[in-house]
């Protein structure tokens, strides 16, 4: 009998405020329907107007968290967010490496929505040389994009360039986010080996978008763990992340998170 689909095995930080990090994966997974495990990479002290402290998991004890889910319970697909240090990419990337036929989204988290540093220069170095490489998608923001490539992404052109970089950097394809960009219309651009894809929409005018790129990310992980092709589970992951804007509940007296539930 074949397992059943929808696993998705969650490496990432956790949000003490909800809104992010594990605790937005997991809400996002089971809501498109997913079953979601975690290797929980570093507890975070947090709230909607910043992030207060953070405290690392040691290394081998995340990858022990990887290996004892996925000999066990197995996964459809893996969602990388933050890491937090170099020592931490590399047992990560260890783990990685016994497993290759499992699909990757690694969303490359560098800075916090409020502006701390979430992964040093060490860190984005060894991102850079062992898991893109062994990324199916890679879903950086425009300034995350910009510190990966060294190109400025702050127009269409641009961010096809960086785009394009970073799948000569070894991202089989890229799932640019323009939500940096100035203006009402939002682009994000999807390129690579798969294929090209725009997915257009309308800014919503809420400063509740804590947990964003978290819940895209782990969004189209579980659209490829229950066998969707890459264009489709982008393309749901993008409605789910647009109605989680739209339906934010207002919490906290900063960036609030997104509105959850059933697609």
């Amino acid at each position: 009998m074949s397992s059943p689909k929808g696993r998705v095995l969650i490496v990432a930080g956790s949000d003490s405020g909800g809104g992010a990090g594990i605790q937005a994966d997991l809400r996002t997974v089971s809501a498109l329907g997913g079953f979601g495990m975690t290797a929980i990479t570093a507890l975070t002290a947090q709230n909607t107007l910043g992030v207060f402290g953070i405290h690392p998991v040691p290394p081998e004890f995340v990858a022990r968290q990887m290996r004892v889910v996925l000999d066990d319970i197995g996964a459809d697909a893996i969602k990388i967010g933050m890491l937090g240090s170099v020592e931490i990419v590399e047992a990560v990337a260890d783990v990685l490496e016994t497993i290759p036929d499992i699909p990757l989204v690694l969303d490359p988290v560098m800075i916090s929505t409020s502006g701390s540093a979430l992964l040093d220069a060490p860190g984005v170095a060894a991102m850079k040389k062992r898991l893109l490489p062994r990324t199916l998608l890679l879903t950086p923001n425009l300034p995350e994009a910009e510190a990966l490539t060294g190109l400025k992404a702050d127009s269409l052109a641009a961010m096809e360039m960086a785009a394009g970089r970073l799948v000569e950097l070894g991202a089989r394809n890229v799932l640019l986010k323009g939500g940096h960009l100035v203006g009402d219309a939002l682009i994000d651009l999807l390129v690579g080996k798969d294929g090209r894809a725009e997915f257009r929409h309308t800014r919503v005018d809420t400063s509740h978008t804590h947990g964003t790129g978290c819940t895209l990310a782990s969004a189209v992980a579980a659209g490829l763990a229950r066998g969707a092709a890459l264009r489709d589970a982008a393309a749901e992951a993008h409605d789910y992340v647009q109605r989680g804007l739209r339906n934010a509940p207002g919490f906290g007296r900063g960036c609030g998170p997104l509105g959850r539930g059933a697609p």
